[in-house]
C-alpha cells in the first residue's frame, strides 16, 4: 500500500500548502485505509513508511513494511542495490511496471513541480537538491545559520 501512495503528496489534489510532500502522501494513505476499516497498526506502518521514504538510514531499522517501501524507492529512483538483482529480475519488474521515457530527468521534474510552491518544506531533506537544480530563485536554509541566528544568547 505504501508503494501506491508514497508520491501522492506531489500531486496538486493531495498537496497541502505547508507540509512535506511525504506527510501529505502519508495522510492521504491513512485516510484511504481508514475508510476501508484497516487495522490501526497497519495504517500506522503505512503512514510511517510513506513519511520516511526519503529519509535514508532510518527505515531500514524499522518493521519490514516500512523498510521495504524505502528500499523499493531507493532501488527505483536512485539505483541503490541495482546489482543485487539479476538483469532478468529487473526486466520482469519493468515489464509489469514500465519506466517512462527519460525517467531520470522526468522524475526530477515531477519532484520539482510537486514542491516548488512550498520550498520551506525541503529544509533538511533531499528535495532541497531538487529545487537547487530546478528553481534559480531557491535559497537553501542553512542549519548552522539557523542555530547561530536564534534568539538564544550565547
Amino acid at each position: 500500500m505504501g508503494a501506491m501512495f508514497h508520491d501522492m503528496g506531489l500531486t496538486e489534489r493531495y498537496s497541502s500548502t505547508d507540509q512535506r510532500f511525504e506527510v501529505d502522501g502519508a495522510n492521504t494513505a491513512r485516510d484511504f485505509l481508514k475508510s476501508y476499516g484497516v487495522p490501526e497498526r497497519d495504517i500506522e506502518d503505512v503512514w510511517i513508511a510513506i513519511a520516511l521514504h526519503t529519509t535514508p538510514g532510518i527505515p531500514q531499522h524499522m518493521r519490514p513494511t516500512i523498510a521495504l517501501v524505502t528500499a523499493g524507492v531507493e532501488m527505483d529512483v536512485l539505483g541503490i542495490a541495482y546489482d543485487d538483482f539479476s538483469q532478468e529480475h529487473r526486466h520482469q519488474v519493468c515489464a509489469c511496471h514500465p519506466r517512462e521515457a527519460h525517467f531520470k530527468e522526468n522524475i526530477i521534474d515531477h519532484f520539482a513541480n510537486g514542491i516548488i510552491r512550498k520550498p520551506l518544506t525541503t529544509f533538511g531533506n533531499v528535495k532541497a537538491d531538487v529545487l537547487a537544480l530546478k528553481d534559480p530563485t531557491y535559497r537553501r536554509m542553512n542549519f548552522c545559520s539557523i542555530i547561530l541566528g536564534s534568539q538564544w544568547p550565547d
